[in-house]
This record gives structure tokens, sequence and C-alpha cells, in this order.
């Protein structure tokens, strides 16, 4: 297996970034980090690459201790943080040359990398006049250059347009057919496009490691509607209802109802509309999406 954790915890002074935290990665699979912001997923990459110790626990990559075989476990290890650290004064094709040789990788990698992330046109630019999106594609080349085992990306298409991110997302996709993927992001279209598999993390801790699918199939216990008022209600009136298990509010004067199966709250809902005088703008019954899977999960 690629990434193993057992037990890892992280603590700076009082606060707990991490506690507990244990998972395994086998190699061709791209899995999605999740959570909310200060959740951990940063220094959860952080200590997977070697950056920062873990305070407790064992990490492993490919079968490696990251603490006792600190240069090896690197060298298997391509990483994109979250702010993208590159050479500004550099030209694009001198600064992957320079990373191909901290490498020690073959020089006709390189033209061949610069092909495969779309930068024919800029490799003779200064980074520093590049667009973001094209300084992420600099950077997602400096972490594959010596073709390294796990891929570890902190929110790896920030900046990217719409042309590109389908472009990063297929090169991605492609690259998890043959190594190990993990990958921070909180857009939730991407995870459903590339992932295999979620980790959700809040809190410092796991609350689901599970596929989309069984994910979805998990949060398939409740029943969902998205109702939209002429007016505001508040969540605590809603709750209040008969057989409303969960309310989420949502933008506008829009909440999604979560009820148990077994009940269809369309007809209780527009009861409650007409007793409290308001107008039913939109009702619709739908499958729970990723972004309130988890919301649910993390609020």
């Amino acid at each position: 297996m690629s990434i193993k954790v057992e037990k890892v915890s992280k603590t700076y002074g009082t606060q707990k970034a991490l506690q507990g935290v244990s998972f395994e990665i086998q190699k061709g699979e791209i899995v999605g980090l999740l959570g909310p912001n200060g959740a951990g997923k940063s220094t959860l990459m952080k200590i997977l690459t070697g950056y920062i110790p873990q305070s407790m626990g064992i990490a492993k990559i490919c079968g490696l201790d990251i603490n006792k075989n600190s240069l090896e476990t690197k060298s298997k290890i391509g990483y994109l943080p979250e702010h993208n650290p590159l050479y500004l004064d550099m030209y694009v094709k001198e600064y992957l040359e320079f990373v191909a040789n901290i490498y020690r990788v073959n020089p006709n990698y390189i033209n061949q990398m610069i092909e495969k992330t779309g930068l024919i046109k800029e490799q003779n630019k200064l980074i520093s006049s590049l667009s973001k999106g094209y300084r992420q594609r600099v950077g997602l080349a400096q972490a594959l250059i010596h073709n390294p085992e796990v891929l570890i990306l902190d929110e790896p298409t920030t900046g990217l347009d719409p042309n590109q991110l389908v472009e990063i997302r297929s090169l991605i996709k492609e690259t998890g057919r043959e190594k190990t993927v993990m990958l921070s992001t909180h857009i939730m279209q991407e995870v459903e496009a590339i992932c295999d598999r979620v980790i959700i993390i809040n809190k410092g801790q796991i609350v689901a490691n599970k596929t989309i699918e069984e994910l979805q199939k998990t949060a398939g216990n409740k029943k969902c509607i998205t109702v939209e008022f002429d007016k505001k209600i508040s969540k605590k009136e809603l709750l209040n209802i008969k057989n409303v298990l969960d309310v989420v509010e949502l933008e506008r004067n829009q909440y999604q109802i979560f009820s148990n199966p077994k009940f269809d709250l369309r007809p209780t809902l527009f009861e409650f509309a007409v007793r409290n005088k308001l107008t039913v703008l939109q009702m619709n019954m739908e499958e729970q999406k990723l972004e309130t899977i988890f919301h649910n999960l993390t609020q």
C-alpha cells in the first residue's frame, strides 16, 4: 500500500490540529481530502510529505516510515503545496531543469513533462509573467518531474479557468491510474469528477472515509426536499414540523428539509405555508448532493 497513517496526532501548544487520524490509500487510487478551513487537511499533508513531524502516531509512504526514512520517502512523493512556491525570476524550462537536476532526472523527460502539463508555449517565459493558472501547471510539472509513486496535491486547481480545469483534472485522472493521488479541494464537482474515494476531516478527526456512492447510500436514510418560501423562516420553526429530522438553510429563502424516507413531507409543508401565510415559490424532492452530505458531517 502507498500511504498508511496510524493514529497520527499533531498539537501546536494547546491546539489539537489532528487527533488520532488513521487511514490507508492503495496504489491506483485517487482520494479527495475534504474538510472546512482549519480542519487539519494541510497539516496532514505536510506530515505526509515530511515538512513537519507528527506529535504521535505512525505514517508510512510505500511501506517506509516517513521519519526513519526521510530522504527515501521524499523521493517517492510529488508535492504541490497550497501556496505554490516558485522561483519567479526563473524561466519555466530553466526552473524545471533545476528541479530535475536535484532529482537527477533524465533531461529528456523534461520536454515530455512540459508537453504533458500544457506548458509548451510558456516554457521560455519568466514564471513571474505567468497567470495564476499557468503557475499551477508549473507547480504540477515540478511535482511530477521525478515520476513519483505518490502525488500529494493541496488545492491543485486554484486559479484555473474552465478549460484549464478540464485539462488538469484529466491529467490527474490519467496520473492516478499508475500512482497514488491524494488531493485536497473545496470544489465538490472536482471530487465527483476525479476521486475514487473521499476522506472528510473535521476538527482534526476523520468523520467519513468512503466512496462517493457509499456516502450517498449512507445519506439515503433521509428524504430531502428543497423548498423556497417568499419570506424568511427560522430554522427552529421548520424543525418543529412533525417528522422533520434536519434543516439546512440555503441562499435567499431556500431550505433543505430532511425527513424519514417513509414520510412525504410535501403536504405537511404546504399546510405549514398556508397556516403561516407563506407562498411556496418552489418545492423539489431530490437526492442529497455531496455539498449537503459534507455540510451535515462538518457543521
